[in-house]
């Protein structure tokens, strides 16, 4: 500015330092608000765009007019309030609008935005000017004006387009720096633009007075400068919280965490500095993919597994979760999510390995043998083919019993360990659970095929029974082999299981061979069993048994004292399947508990419908007598059927009571609670009966029919009736002989002091309670 009688004095050379203050600060800030305007959406951007708008304001109005009033003038000055307060609002709205522009997405929006706000120092400044007032001319030069206004909107440019290049602090202080230049090279080469010619005879000016403009301006300055610097803090001390916030939150999760911003780790938690062996200094503003390579083509929303890398130089399995987002300033972050895969790895090769082999001891499992015997018979074709042993360990369960399950288990891994250590090549052992083991024994064509298998079955025996050292004795157990050939007895894999499974039971059930080959007659056997067992389910569903009783008559005066029901089993052809060849496949199969009920709910039923109350005697299975809701279902049928429990005999044998002697004997007690009398069948033929005489107070012994049938001929069953007979009256218990089919046989009875006989010679069982089969028999009773 040329202008005559200038005065320049100190004041005025601080006013110039507090201009140019307040040029840099504001540049600072209002270049700092528009960093945290991009990327930004919603209220947080218009909060950033105002506080930003009035920041910029501010320091254009402001740097203008503090450095006009370091100019004094010879001739008085004033403001023209209307256009003083108009430059003010010019320089708001220009800033909001070139801030609002340039903090649009693409490098057009950042240039336009730069030009406007040069524009906004240009139109401020002049419209500053428009309104000085005082006593002189006014001249402005052309070339200085446009001059100035290149300047203004080129730095302007320059300083959105630095600000937008990158977040290291050179792109802030040239930035801030281009903004200072803008609002300065605009005010300096627009002052040098206008020329003041002072003149005389002027009256006074009345806009506002240099002193009152200074308070305005500061007042102005620093309530905008000071609402921004409060609003900047604030969001500072606000992202300073989120920041903690976000830390504590990363740091709270197993996996591991990193935040990534413009390609370099800004936070990490615990659990990411573990896995890497490392510091957090140590990756702080590093790239990420200096540990996992990958991460540099994760994408958002993927999880990806990879290998990190460790500070020794170790790889590690990890499962990487990436998220994409954009922080305030417009740069890119990444949240990733390290999961350490090796846990679960080898928790899926444990969960992999148990599915194929067995837990206990190691060996392959049931399934593993299934594929294996599934590839041979495929890979076999015509050569020499293979073998099934089907191995069941001998008195297992006893160990068990005896010295616990933990002895077993121990057992069965040494037996394993064995197993393996006597394999041979061309051998594949499984364990299917139990103490049942299976072997596959590939055979040479060349050589005797049964030889082969035997030779291998009495080997693989061999290590079964080595015995275990065990605390005390060595443990120890025997082993039925049963074996069966490919393709001979059976091309298909469940039929050759199948006959080896037969083969095995057969020599389970031998004294002397403990390894048995499959013969095709075993299917006939199994077969005959399995129409047995269907037989009986549909015979009871269709209530196609019967009950045939037989008299039980008391020696001494010949009165029939009760009948014994006896099950039979009628065909359609008229015939009856014996009960010695059903019963047994019933308690194998469990059908003797149902058959069981049904015998004793129809004879009490029946019993009920005879003319004189006699006994009714029905047996009982060893089975039956194991299940301990036998007493419940016997009161059960008494109440339904309304039989008196006084006519009611159980009898059981010997053998149903040796078993669990301890059992046995409650669950009688039970019974004979009730008022239900116990008879001791087939007395003679166990191996305690005294013993089980000992044990419980039975109501009647009943002789074995075998006596009688060896009476004629052998003085030793002779002796063992008149025994027994002595037993009896000795511990005050009747006897009750089967079998009785002759005179002489009923004559040695009554002379030896026998209670009561029952046999063919006194009434074979029939359908219906009958007197006795023949009045020979009833003569010689009496």
């Amino acid at each position: 500015m040329r202008v005559l009688n200038c005065v320049v004095d100190d004041h005025n050379l601080l006013l110039v330092a507090l201009a140019a203050l307040v040029c840099v600060t504001g540049s600072g800030i209002t270049m700092q608000l528009y960093r945290k305007m991009r990327g930004c959406r919603g209220l947080m951007r218009a909060t950033w765009l105002v506080t930003g708008a009035g920041a910029g304001g501010a320091t254009i109005w402001c740097t203008h007019f503090i450095a006009m009033l370091a100019w004094t003038p010879s001739m008085a000055t004033s403001y023209e309030p209307f256009m003083t307060a108009g430059s003010l609002v010019v320089a708001l709205a220009g800033c909001a609008l070139a801030l609002g522009v340039g903090s649009s997405r693409g490098l057009a929006a950042k240039l336009i935005g730069g030009a406007l706000f040069g524009l906004t120092v240009t139109g401020m400044h002049y419209l500053g000017m428009a309104g000085l007032e005082n006593k002189a001319f006014v001249l402005f030069d052309p070339v200085d004006v446009v001059a100035s206004v290149v300047l203004a909107v080129g730095f302007g440019v320059l300083a959105f387009w630095l600000a937008a290049a990158g977040q290291l602090p050179a792109h802030k202080v040239t930035s801030s720096a281009a903004l200072v230049l803008a609002i300065v090279s605009l005010h300096f080469t627009g002052m040098a633009a206008i020329t003041v010619l002072p003149m005389d005879g002027f009256g006074q000016s009345h806009g506002v007075n240099s002193n009152l403009l200074a308070f305005g301006v500061a007042g102005v300055g620093l309530l905008l400068l000071g609402s921004a610097l409060a609003t900047y803090a604030l969001q500072e001390q606000f992202q300073r919280r989120e920041r903690r916030r976000l830390k504590a939150l990363i740091d709270g999760t197993a996996d591991g965490m990193v935040v990534e911003i413009a390609g370099r780790i800004v936070m990490v938690n615990e659990a990411f500095l573990d896995l890497c062996k490392l510091e957090s200094a140590d990756l702080t503003g590093a790239p990420i993919a200096r540990w996992i390579e990958d991460a540099n083509v994760m994408t958002g929303q993927t999880v990806v597994q990879t290998q990190l890398l460790t500070d020794d130089q170790e790889l590690i399995p990890v499962e990487v979760a990436v998220r994409n987002e954009q922080s305030e300033s417009g740069a890119a972050v990444r949240l990733f999510a390290v999961r350490d895969l090796r846990r679960r790895q080898e928790q899926e090769r444990r969960i992999a390995f148990l599915a194929r082999n067995d837990s206990l001891t190691g060996m392959p499992n049931r399934a593993s043998f299934l594929e294996k015997m599934t590839r041979m018979t495929h890979l076999m074709g015509g050569g020499g083919g293979f073998a099934l042993l089907a191995i069941d360990l001998d008195r297992f369960k006893d160990i068990n019993d005896l010295y616990g399950h933990a002895v077993g288990d121990q057992l069965l891994v040494h037996i394993a360990e064995n197993l393996r250590a006597a394999g041979r090549e061309g051998e594949f052992i499984a364990r299917l659970g139990g103490d049942e083991f299976v072997a596959l024994v590939a055979l040479n064509p060349l050589a005797g095929r049964r030889e082969q298998a035997a030779v291998a079955a009495a080997r693989l025996r061999e290590a079964i029974i080595q015995p275990m050292d065990g605390e005390h004795t060595n443990i120890g157990c025997g082993a039925s082999i049963g074996v069966a050939l490919w393709p001979e007895d059976g091309a298909d894999t469940s039929i050759l299981i199948n006959n080896a499974d037969l083969a095995m039971y057969r020599a389970k059930a031998s004294v002397s061979d403990k390894v048995c080959f499959y013969e095709k007659a075993m299917d006939e056997a199994v077969r005959h069993r399995r129409r047995v067992t269907e037989g009986l389910r549909k015979a009871l569903e269709q209530d196609r048994f019967q009950i045939f009783y037989q008299p039980q008559v008391c020696v001494i005066d010949g009165e029939i004292k009760g009948y014994e029901a006896l099950l039979r089993w009628p065909q359609d052809d008229g015939s009856f399947i014996s009960p010695d060849e059903f019963i047994p496949v019933a308690e194998d199969t469990g059908l003797i508990l149902p058959i069981g009920e049904w015998v004793l709910r129809r004879a009490c039923e029946e019993a009920m419908q005879w003319d004189k109350p006699y006994r009714l005697a029905v047996n009982l299975s060893p089975v039956q007598l194991g299940h301990t809701d036998l007493p419940k279902l016997v009161h059960q049928i008494l109440l339904d059927t309304g039989l008196p429990p006084a006519r009611l005999e159980l009898e059981i044998t010997e053998t149903a009571m040796i078993s669990d002697m301890a059992r046995s004997t409650h669950i009688l007690r039970q019974l004979k609670a009730l008022g239900i009398s116990i008879a001791m069948d087939d007395f003679g033929t166990g191996y305690s009966s005294l013993s089980t005489l000992r044990a419980f107070p039975f109501d009647k012994i009943k002789l074995d029919r075998a006596f009688m049938s060896e009476l004629e001929g052998s003085p030793q069953s002779r002796a063992i009736i008149r025994a027994v007979l002595t037993i009896g009256e000795s511990l005050n218990i009747p006897v009750l002989a089967e079998g009785v089919e002759t005179l002489d046989q009923l004559a040695f009875l009554r002379e030896q002091g026998c209670d009561e006989v029952q046999g063919f010679l006194l009434g074979r069982p029939t359908r219906q309670a009958l007197p006795l089969a023949t009045q020979e028999a009833a003569l010689a009773v009496a």
